[in-house]
């Protein structure tokens, strides 16, 4: 089983960095300031494609951490996309367990239960939560 690299520096041209974001695109710090600076993130825009990197909302446009069903509808979102993409290879930060301020225990559980696409690698922290 393969899982995400704790440190993200560089992609392969089919390799997308998923970071959590916050909808009003205010990629200013952790992995969203990565995202920004190294693999395409748009600044203004919080979710989606962007570039070499994929945006999830964590937080709402006045940076209010939001509700884990709030995520879990983002998460279900980006699997829907990674499914439908498969010539990319999503590379799934420990999204919502910086800024926002969640932990591993809460997040990791989200993905429980989903249909997770093969091109989808996530953290090895999440998928304790998951099996």
């Amino acid at each position: 089983m393969k899982f995400t690299p704790q440190y993200i520096t560089r992609l392969e041209p089919n390799q997308i960095f998923v970071f959590g974001s916050n909808y009003a695109g205010f990629h200013g710090a952790g992995a969203a300031l990565t995202a920004l600076r190294k693999f395409g993130a748009r600044y203004g825009q919080g979710t989606g494609l962007q570039g070499q990197s994929y945006g999830i909302a964590t937080k709402d446009r006045k940076l209010n951490v939001l509700p884990l069903f709030n995520i879990q509808v983002q998460i279900e979102r980006f699997l829907r996309f990674a499914t439908n993409h498969p010539e990319f290879e999503f590379l799934v930060t420990e999204i919502g367990c910086g800024l926002a301020g969640y932990s591993k225990a809460e997040i990791g559980p989200l993905f429980k239960g989903l249909t997770i696409p093969p091109n989808v690698i996530l953290p090895e922290s999440f998928w304790i939560y998951i099996k």
